[in-house]
């Protein structure tokens, strides 16, 4: 009779054991990556909302302003609104009056990885202003 050992030879050295770890370390580290990348997207997702409202906002208010003065109602409430939609936001009107006005909404935008060969502390342009790092922000240009 033949000994157990030769009959199976793989469970005696106990290479199938380590094919299994192999596996399930690849398993892990392939979920971690889609994990990974859903929360990505997620994210860029959120942004992204985020830059469309505050487009909407500053389009709201360009039509609120026309015909409007500066000290308006209509513009304290979209304002207000503003503030109530975007974390930290603020909606202001520049030039208002003159025969080209810029409206302009901010808010704390979510910081976005760097691409390469891009300066980590660098605002991104917001018209004629600086913002801190870290705001977004949507500039509209108008004629009244």
């Amino acid at each position: 009779m033949k000994s157990p050992a030769l009959r199976y030879p793989y469970v005696a050295r106990g290479e199938s054991l380590i094919e299994v770890m192999l596996a399930v370390v690849l398993t892990a580290v392939t979920a971690l990556g889609l994990i990974a990348s859903q929360m990505w997207m997620i994210r860029d997702a959120r942004a992204t909302a985020m830059r469309e409202d505050a487009a909407l906002l500053a389009d709201a208010l360009v039509e609120a302003m026309h015909g409007a003065s500066p000290g308006s109602p209509a513009l304290s409430q979209w304002r207000s609104r503003t503030a109530s939609l975007l974390p930290q936001g603020e909606a202001s009107v520049s030039g208002a009056g003159a025969q080209t006005s810029v409206a302009r909404v901010t808010w704390q935008a979510l910081a976005p990885a760097p691409r390469s060969g891009e300066v980590i502390d660098a605002p991104a342009p917001c018209g004629d202003i600086t913002v801190p790092a870290g705001t977004g922000c949507v500039v509209l240009a108008f004629a009244e």
